[in-house]
């Protein structure tokens, strides 16, 4: 299913066929990808853990420090959200791994044009417009 979500957005394939397409894509590196995902799901349960222990049991808890609760919680959503941004360039490096692995074409034209769709109204910058130290308008 993770899979499929990067199917959804790097292809035209959605819904039910981005599955079917995931499920034809993964084979043969099925091993690899569940172990992978497995990890990043492990990191996840980790900080909902850590945050559970040190932040939600606290407020329970009137033994418990809120001077240290604070910061834990500021570390969990900073942890979360690094291993929620993680999961998804794991996700992608898959995707890209898995079509490797099955010899087909990656076309990054296309790719770039069907992206091309999320970019709205997203201005390159181009080499000469940053200059060390510089800053063009």
């Amino acid at each position: 299913m993770h899979l499929a979500s990067v199917i959804s957005v790097l292809e035209d394939p959605h819904g039910i066929k981005a599955v079917i397409k995931s499920r034809r894509l993964i084979k043969g590196k099925m091993g690899v990808a569940v172990a992978i995902f497995f990890t990043v799901a492990a990191c996840f349960v980790g900080v909902e853990l850590l945050f559970e222990n040190f932040v939600v049991a606290s407020s329970s808890v009137s033994g418990r420090n809120m001077g240290i609760s604070i910061p834990v919680g500021i570390l969990c959503l900073f942890l979360l959200c690094t291993v929620f941004l993680f999961g998804l360039v794991v996700q992608t490096v898959v995707y890209f791994v898995c079509k490797s692995y099955h010899h087909e074409n990656i076309d990054k034209s296309s790719l770039a044009d069907h992206l091309e769709v999320y970019l709205g109204e997203y201005v390159p910058l181009k080499a000469r417009d940053v200059q060390l130290g510089e800053v063009h308008v």
